[in-house]
C-alpha cells in the first residue's frame, strides 16, 4: 500500500519536483517518507510528504518513497529509502516480503547491520557487492511475497525496478523517465506508459530502457508503449477537504459514467452483458467498499433472472467453487486491491472468463479481464470511497437493466440534489452522534447493504464502533446491546413496514432512532424513485453524515489513522 516514485532524466531537475510526483501517490499511504539520489544523499521523515523538506538541489537520477506500516513502527529508521552496510544501494518498496524472518536472520549469520525493523531493507542489503542484473534471477527465488522494488547505486544515473505481484509503471516523458505505482504519479507530465508483466526486470537510463523476463534467468522482453488517458483533479478547489469534494461531484461523475456507457464504452458493456448471458452463474469479488456495491449487484441481477454471488476477495478461494460455467467479476476501484489480484491468478488457465469495474484505466485488474467497464469516477483522492461507490452501483444496475430488471437508470441521477438539499439536516444529526460509542445501522433487502456501507464509512472516518447489519437479525442477540441513548440508523424505503417494526421495536428499548425514509419522521430525508434510488441516496447521505461527525471531532477526514486508500498487499 506504499508508493514509490524514480524519476532518471537526461537533464537535471530539482528534487523537490520528484517529491511533488510523490505526493500525487500520498493517498497510498502517509506515515512517513523519504528520498535517495545517485549522489549519495538519503532524507527520510516521519508524518506526511512536504516537498520543501528536499531543498533547491539538482539531481539526474532519485527513488521517493511514501510508507503505509506494515513491518516497523511509523519512525524515521523504519521510513524509506533504506541501504546496505556499505549506503552503495538504497531501495524503495511496496509490498512484503513473507520470509523476512528467516532470511533477516541468515543476514545477521553473514554480517549484516540493519538499522531499521523492516523486511523492505534485506532487499538493499542481498544486492551488497553484487552485480544487479546477475543477482536479480537469484532474488526471485529466494524472496517470496509482493514487491515492486526501484533501487539506485551510488555514481550511477540509472534505476533498477523489478517486481512480483506489487504495481509498477514505467512513464515516458519527454526528457526522461518515471517508475511509479501507478500512472496518477506522472500522468501530469506525460500519456505513455509500458506496463511491467509479473516478474520482470528493468534497467532505466536517462538515454533508454531494457526489459527483461525473470524465468530462473533473464530474459530479454519486447514491451509496448501504451498511450493512455487519466481525468484527475489535484486541488480540494473551495472545499475544506477532498471527501466532501468527491461527494458534491457525484451527480456529475455518474452522468459521466452512464454518458460513457451509452457511446464510448458500448462495445465494452455488450461484451459484458454477453459473458453474463453465457455464464451458469457470475461471482463478484471485491473488498471493502466495493464488496458492498456487489451485494447490491447481485441483488439486480437476480431480479434480472441472473444466479449471482458475491465473495470476500480474501476469502475467494475458501468460499466458492468456480468452472468453465461461471463468470468472475472483479470490482476494485483502483484496479490493484491485493486480494482481488489474488483471487485471479490461475483461475483464468481453467477456462473461467474475467470481467471488471475499474476506476484506473491499464491497471492491473483491467489488463487480467476479458471485458471491462471503468466506472469514470475520475481521481479520488480521500481514503473513503464515495463517488466511486455509487458508481460501482450504477454500472451494475445499468449491466442488470439490459438483462432484463426494469428500471430508469437517468431517473436515478435526476434526484441527486435531495441530498444535498438536506444537508442541514445532516450536520444537527452529526453534532449528536459525534459523543457516541457505538452506532448501529439496519437495513433490509437492497437497504442492507447500505447499511454495512454507511456502518463501514463510520468506522473509517470518525473511528466510532458502527455494524450494519440485516434487521431481521437484531433479534438474534445484537438487540441485548440496545440501550438508552443507543443510535440506531435505520434504512427505509417507501413502503419497507418490516423496517419500521424494527425501529419501533430498538426505539422501545430506548434506543435513538434516526431514520432515512420518504418521510422526515425526525430523522434524514430521502427522495426515490424506487429501490435503486434510495440505495444511492442513502449511501449518498450516509457519507455525508459521516463527515460531518468527522469534522466536528476535528478528525482527519481525508487520511484517517491506519489506512490507505490502494490496499496493495495481503
Amino acid at each position: 500500500m506504499c508508493g514509490i516514485v524514480g524519476m532518471v532524466f537526461k537533464n537535471p531537475f530539482s528534487a523537490r519536483d520528484a517529491l511533488t510526483s510523490l505526493k500525487r501517490l500520498e493517498y497510498r499511504g502517509y506515515d512517513s517518507f523519504g528520498i535517495a539520489d545517485s549522489n549519495g544523499r538519503i532524507q527520510k521523515f516521519v508524518g506526511e510528504i512536504d516537498e520543501t523538506k528536499a531543498g533547491d538541489r539538482l539531481v539526474n537520477t532519485t527513488i521517493t518513497h511514501t510508507r503505509w506500516a506494515t513491518h516497523g513502527n511509523v519512525t524515521e529508521a523504519n521510513a524509506h529509502p533504506h541501504t546496505d552496510c556499505t549506503g552503495s544501494i538504497a531501495i524503495v518498496h511496496n509490498g512484503i516480503i513473507s520470509n523476512f524472518s528467516e532470511i533477516r536472520e541468515e543476514m545477521k549469520a553473514e554480517g549484516h547491520r540493519f538499522a531499521s525493523e523492516t523486511d523492505s531493507e534485506l532487499i538493499a542489503h542481498f544486492f551488497e557487492g553484487k552485480n544487479i542484473a546477475d543477482s536479480i534471477p537469484p532474488f526471485f527465488a529466494k524472496f517470496k511475497g509482493e514487491y515492486a522494488v526501484l533501487l539506485i547505486k551510488k555514481g550511477e544515473d540509472a534505476i533498477y525496478a523489478f517486481k512480483r505481484g506489487s504495481p509498477l509503471v514505467l512513464g515516458i516523458a519527454q526528457d526522461g523517465y518515471v517508475l511509479a505505482s501507478d500512472i496518477y504519479a506522472f500522468s501530469d507530465r506525460t500519456g505513455n506508459a509500458v506496463f511491467f508483466n509479473e516478474d520482470e526486470f528493468a534497467v532505466v537510463g536517462k538515454n533508454g530502457y531494457e526489459f527483461y523476463k525473470v524465468n530462473g534467468k533473464l530474459e530479454p522482453s519486447e514491451k509496448q508503449v501504451t498511450a493512455f488517458k487519466w481525468m484527475a483533479e489535484e486541488t480540494k478547489k473551495d472545499y475544506e477537504h477532498y471527501m466532501m469534494k468527491e461527494i458534491k461531484e457525484i451527480p456529475e461523475a455518474s452522468r459521466r459514467l452512464l454518458d460513457s456507457l451509452e457511446a464510448e464504452q458500448r462495445e465494452s458493456v455488450e461484451s459484458i452483458v454477453s459473458l453474463v448471458r453465457n455464464a451458469k452463474r457470475i461471482v463478484f469479488v471485491a473488498s471493502g467498499s466495493s464488496y458492498h456495491a456487489s451485494l447490491l449487484g447481485i441483488q439486480f441481477l437476480r431480479r434480472a433472472g441472473v444466479e449471482a454471488h458475491a465473495i470476500v476477495a480474501s476469502e475467494f478461494k475458501n468460499f466458492t467453487l468456480i468452472d468453465e460455467n461461471t463468470l468472475v467479476v472483479a470490482v476494485s476501484q483502483s484496479g490493484e486491491t491485493m486480494d482481488v489480484i489474488e483471487a485471479l491468478h490461475g483461475i483464468k488457465a481453467r477456462g473461467v472468463k474475467i470481467a471488471s469495474l475499474v476506476n484506473v484505466p491499464y491497471s492491473t485488474v483491467q489488463r487480467m479481464s476479458h471485458s471491462h467497464i471503468n466506472i469514470c469516477a475520475g481521481q479520488e483522492v480521500a481514503v473513503a470511497a464515495t463517488k466511486t461507490f455509487v458508481n460501482q452501483v450504477l454500472a451494475m444496475a445499468y449491466i442488470a437493466s439490459l438483462l432484463g430488471y426494469a428500471m430508469d437508470m437517468r431517473s436515478v441521477t435526476g434526484v441527486f440534489n435531495s441530498v444535498f438539499a438536506q444537508e442541514a439536516r445532516i450536520k444537527d444529526v452529526a453534532k449528536t452522534l459525534a459523543t457516541a460509542r457505538d452506532i448501529y445501522v439496519l437495513g433490509r433487502g437492497f437497504s442492507y447493504p447500505v447499511a454495512r456501507e454507511i456502518a463501514l464509512k463510520l468506522k473509517e472516518i470518525t473511528y466510532i464502533h458502527a455494524e450494519g447489519m440485516m434487521a431481521g437479525e437484531l433479534k438474534h442477540g445484537t438487540l441485548s446491546l440496545i440501550e438508552q441513548g443507543t443510535p440506531v440508523i435505520c434504512l427505509a424505503p417507501k413502503g419497507d413496514n418490516d423496517i419500521m417494526s424494527t425501529a419501533h421495536e430498538v426505539a422501545g428499548r430506548g434506543a435513538n432512532v434516526i431514520m432515512f425514509s420518504d418521510e422526515a419522521r425526525g430523522g434524514i430525508k430521502i427522495d426515490s424513485t424506487g429501490k435503486v434510488s434510495f440505495s444511492v441516496m442513502a449511501a449518498m447521505a450516509g457519507q455525508l453524515l459521516t463527515y460531518y461527525i468527522a469534522r466536528e471531532k476535528g478528525l482527519p477526514i481525508d487520511k484517517p489513522r491506519n489506512l490507505a486508500k490502494s490496499v496493495t498487499v495481503k
